[in-house]
């Protein structure tokens, strides 16, 4: 049987996202899964109210280097081998995600944000198929109307080692999305092996980076065959997404949850969106897939 891990880093002011997301997860999947949710160490008491059987809290400070530190008032942080760029935190977050993943004894994790919940059930094999992980890709996707998307392969492919090619790319950004630890862990040897450097090191050093984008790059130019991969990939994200900025209200949120596809085992409205909680809770609650 192939077991599956859930990892959510999250913070204080996602507290009652997280709460409901982990409430789904209790309710949509087998027992045998559990959930990581990862926070700064200031926030241990206040998830711990979320530990269980089911629930592990963790300090994102076991999954940092020691040489990182967070600087007082803002959301940055430093790396005292290298000071200079400081660390964003969402360059942050990132690193925790890949830390973890790589740490997990795991077949495969989903890596789940805190404005995300399950409103279908799933299990260890929706993600993963005669020992293949689930991989996301949409081919040619990625080109100048998305220039951010653009920067995160070049920048993927310089720390892979991996020769540069001209959009367009293909697009591997989801809201909700599966990887395999084993094939993690040879990624980030292989940044290692490329930069010289300690991976957290050499992608902490960055100004722009795309976890999602280093793990799809790696796949389809570095690992290729030995993934086979071909056989379980996709192009379909399991998850219906809002990432609007814009509030939805009650009947944007009917619209938006009346588009949810068959397929959809998830539903993220983003936390950016400052879509009101009770709103959300209560579209998501009465929310009926027949």
């Amino acid at each position: 049987m192939s077991r599956l891990a859930i990892i959510t880093p999250s913070f204080a002011p996602d507290f009652d996202r997280c709460a409901d997301l982990h409430r789904s997860v209790l309710a949509h999947s087998p027992d045998s899964i559990r959930h990581h949710i990862i926070v700064p160490r200031a926030d241990l008491a206040l998830f711990g109210q979320l530990s269980g059987p089911r629930a592990v809290i963790h300090d994102e400070a076991d999954f940092l280097p020691r040489s990182f530190r967070s600087l007082p008032g803002g959301n940055l942080s430093v790396n005292l081998r290298r000071p200079f760029p400081p660390l964003r935190g969402w360059i942050l977050q990132q690193i925790i995600k890949l830390a973890a993943a790589a740490r997990s004894d795991a077949d495969v994790v989903v890596l789940v944000d805190s404005d995300i919940q399950f409103v279908r059930p799933f299990s260890a094999d929706t993600f993963r198929r005669d020992e293949v992980v689930r991989f996301y890709r949409k081919p040619d996707e990625v080109d100048e109307r998305l220039p951010r998307h653009v920067i995160w392969h070049q920048v993927a492919r310089s720390l892979l080692g991996v020769p540069p090619a001209a959009p367009p790319y293909p697009d591997y950004v989801s809201s909700l999305l599966a990887w395999d630890p084993a094939v993690v862990r040879r990624l980030l040897a292989r940044v290692e092996s490329v930069t010289g450097r300690r991976w957290a090191d050499a992608i902490g050093g960055k100004l722009h980076f795309s976890e999602w984008t280093l793990y799809g790059v790696y796949v389809d130019e570095v690992a290729g065959a030995g993934t086979n991969v071909d056989s379980f990939r996709v192009a379909d994200t399991l998850c219906h997404a809002y990432w609007e900025e814009t509030p939805l209200n009650e009947h944007a949120m009917r619209e938006f949850l009346g588009a949810i596809q068959d397929h959809d085992i998830a539903v993220m409205i983003s936390a950016k969106s400052r879509t009101p909680t009770p709103l959300r809770r209560r579209a998501l609650t009465n929310l009926s897939l027949g």
